[in-house]
């Protein structure tokens, strides 16, 4: 095929420019294209099949097959070979097409002929518009270059049809149309709070009128130039940015770095531009690349590593449209960033300037939500179809405290946030008069109120919110976002740095909870066909003693002879916690014999998770120092529902009798044993959870610091003898859960739900 060698390709691109140029309706232009390629690749077919909808696709151009089928043939994504590569997003190449797994016969096409066949995407930035084919009689096996070149020639006609070249032809559509009017997207909340403005573009829709190189020397020199400028941009940002030499997010822009020097992706970057393909088509065919691994990517750390190449390219596509322009200038007062995906440079780049951040993708452990959180920047993740959907300037609302975000919302809408948002501002100003006081009962019963804690720049909350300490701090945050493991040195800092932060207050630091969803970039993963329920937690820190003696060792140094709190996470029976506090105790007595501070007090405790070790033996419950219920896990355990799957992670309620019941026998357990039992996790932030836990026996909940407040109100409004009262009640009444009668009574006295 003689396109297969880059020179061949120019020559195909420069063709198709010319072609381009001169005058004709949109389906002629489609015509020229499929003769131009058939002609150029020795093909006895090539054709072009273009998205109507979603979920369709039609033949919009061939030659070869049969004219009279052009648009009046379709298929479904995911129907015939065709349909394969859209849904997929991969190119399909077989000598043997008739036998090949998904092959769909269409008569009317007359393509039965035809043995060999190869199809690629037509795809932008990730977004399949179509697919084009190339089809020969005899059987033969299309090479990686062939396959190369007809993906450049995609990429092109890609942007030929995002610039209008194409416009005009009958029953044209050249992607999946955006929704018009009010559209409510619900997502995944990442960062709460809420925010009213306007949709700012972190990815504005860049037309490429001419995505043909005149000359690949000055494409080459162009891209050089951006990477360099970008590269310095990252420099200066973690140099001379204010994140200082200790910030406990800096460790991700080092990461960052890391990527914008990889030599894999700038090697792809010089290719495409040596293909013929103009700088900015370049990078968008990479980057479209890199969007394609990113869907089929099951591993979070590679996608979290994809999302950071994809928005590195994003900032070079700034640079090289608009010469590095701020990203952020112009911005209104009241923007709200919508994008596909963002990284932690780019979001630093607009904070201070957006009130909030809706993302297609992301994830809760993504290096942009720890950020977000960090900067207090409301967020919804996984907002499915926003960037396709939005227009810059349109009217937004994002509730990052439900997850959801309502485009173009209709005045109704508007007004009802508005009204939310006042009432919350009011509820916010209570709430701070309050932190100082405890959240003791109307009939005298005081519950101790602690804050989650995963960073450093968390624990400013711990003074604001008034929280009584943190239940939960978790290390691996820290792990998971370096590219190597931290030195005894950096985590003891770390660990020194979090208790003069907490100021005399408890710290209950987690040791390292990784594994299921949570992968550190410099362990190997381990495949497993279940992962929640694998090896994760103290399983792999048994398993890996001496990652486990190094986090220990960090832990006892960076408390240097202050008192230190530890629990161990997901213990499910009793011999897990034992092997885990005396592996402990025997590094105190190590550490002490080389000089080192003993802990000035020291509690072990363990995270019950997994319902067996409700019925463990009484020794553990007396050995332990203290025991925490991880409420997220256990739910998800007792109920046999995975808590990531969003079709019954809402399905099966807390406040059930049956999930109460089981809490209840924990709380009769501890008190038993005299030992210190508390409760974390999200049920434990929401007001009426947390007045239920407290009327079963727990004495102390652990919150997200937002959630203080609301619980701290609802805990002195109540009476727990009155509360069990009507509990019991309802369960006498034949309800299944407390919810209704405690709702119920909230609402009667205007307290928060």
């Amino acid at each position: 095929m003689p396109t297969a060698d880059k020179g061949g390709s120019r020559v195909l691109l420069r063709t198709l420019r010319a072609a381009m140029a001169s005058p004709g309706e949109g389906q002629q232009r489609l015509d020229k294209v499929v003769y131009l390629v058939a002609s150029n690749m020795v093909a006895e077919v090539c054709s072009i099949y273009l998205k109507r909808d979603e979920r369709t696709l039609e033949l919009c151009a061939t030659e070869g097959l049969r004219k009279d089928a052009v648009h009046r043939v379709r298929l479904r994504v995911g129907q015939g070979l065709v349909g394969r590569i859209a849904e997929s997003a991969q190119p399909l190449a077989t000598a043997d097409a008739q036998n090949t797994p998904g092959f769909r016969y269409l008569p009317e096409t007359g393509e039965e002929i035809y043995q060999s066949f190869v199809g690629v995407p037509i795809q932008r930035l990730g977004e399949v518009m179509g697919v084009l084919v190339v089809q020969n009689r005899t059987a033969r096996h299309y090479t990686d270059d062939e396959i190369e070149a007809l993906e450049v020639v995609a990429m092109v006609i890609a942007e030929m049809a995002e610039a209008g070249a194409f416009l005009g032809s009958d029953g044209m559509v050249t992607g999946p149309g955006r929704r018009i009017g009010p559209v409510l997207v619900i997502g995944t909340s990442a960062s709460e709070g809420i925010a009213e403005g306007v949709v700012h573009l972190h990815e504005p829709r860049l037309v490429v009128f001419d995505p043909i190189a005149e000359n690949t020397e000055t494409e080459r020199r162009r891209l050089g130039e951006a990477v360099a400028a970008m590269r310095g941009d990252i420099d200066r940002l973690i140099e001379g940015g204010g994140l200082g030499a200790a910030a406990p997010h800096r460790d991700i822009f080092e990461a960052y770095r890391m990527f914008a020097h990889d030599k894999g992706w700038m090697k792809r970057l010089e290719e495409a531009v040596e293909s013929g393909l103009s700088a900015e088509v370049a990078v968008e065919k990479v980057q479209s690349a890199v969007r394609a691994r990113m869907e089929r990517a099951t591993d979070p750390y590679l996608r979290e590593r994809l999302h950071d190449l994809d928005d590195l390219a994003n900032r070079l596509l700034r640079y090289l449209v608009t010469d590095g322009a701020d990203a952020a200038e112009g911005l209104p007062e009241n923007a709200i960033l919508v994008a596909r995906s963002i990284g932690p440079a780019e979001l630093m780049d607009h904070a201070g300037r957006i009130r909030a951040v809706v993302l297609e993708e992301g994830s809760l452990s993504s290096h942009a939500a720890i950020v977000a959180r960090a900067l207090n920047i409301p967020m919804v993740v996984q907002a499915e179809r926003v960037t396709r959907d939005a227009n810059a300037g349109d009217p937004i609302v994002v509730d990052g405290d439900g997850g959801r975000v309502h485009l173009r919302p209709e005045p109704t809408v508007i007004a009802a946030f508005r009204e939310k948002i006042d009432l919350e501002r009011e509820a916010r100003a209570h709430y701070r008069a309050e932190a100082g006081q405890p959240a003791t009962t109307r009939d005298g019963m005081n519950v101790r109120l602690r804050m989650n804690a995963g960073i450093l720049a968390d624990l400013p909350s711990l003074r604001q919110s008034g929280a009584d300490g943190v239940g939960l701090f978790r290390t691996e945050l820290q792990f998971m976002i370096r590219g190597r493991m931290p030195g005894r040195e950096v985590q003891a800092g770390l660990y020194s740095r979090v208790l003069d932060a907490a100021g005399g207050r408890e710290v209950v630091f987690r040791t390292l909870d990784i594994g299921s969803d949570k992968v550190l970039p410099f362990m190997r993963r381990e495949e497993e066909p279940n992962p929640a329920l694998g090896w994760r937690a103290i399983r792999v820190a048994l398993d890996r003693p001496r990652l486990f003696r190094m986090q220990i060792q960090s832990l006892i140094r960076g408390a240097a002879g202050r008192s230190l709190t530890v629990m161990f996470p997901m213990i499910a029976e009793a011999d897990e916690f034992y092997a885990a506090r005396d592996l402990f105790l025997a590094e105190v007595e190590r550490l002490a014999d080389l000089g080192h501070p003993r802990p000035g007090t020291l509690r072990l405790g363990l995270m019950l998770e997994t319902p067996s070790l409700v019925f463990a033996p009484d020794r553990l419950f007396e050995t332990a120092d203290f025991v925490s219920v991880g409420g997220n896990d256990l739910m998800q355990f007792f109920y046999a529902a995975d808590r990531e799957n969003e079709r019954v992670r809402g399905r099966y309620d807390v406040l059930n009798f049956s999930f109460l019941d089981l809490l209840a026998r924990v709380v009769a357990r501890c008190e038993a044993a005299g030992t210190p039992l508390s409760f974390c996790g999200e049920a434990a932030g929401r007001p009426i959870e947390a007045l239920a836990l407290a009327a079963i026996g727990f004495r102390e909940l652990s919150m997200r610091p937002a959630s203080i407040g609301p619980v701290r109100r609802v805990l002195r409004a109540a009476a727990l003898g009155e509360t069990v009262e009507r509990m019991e009640a309802a369960r006498r009444a034949g309800a299944v859960s407390a919810r209704g009668a405690l709702t119920g009574w909230a609402r009667g006295i205007d307290l928060p739900v």
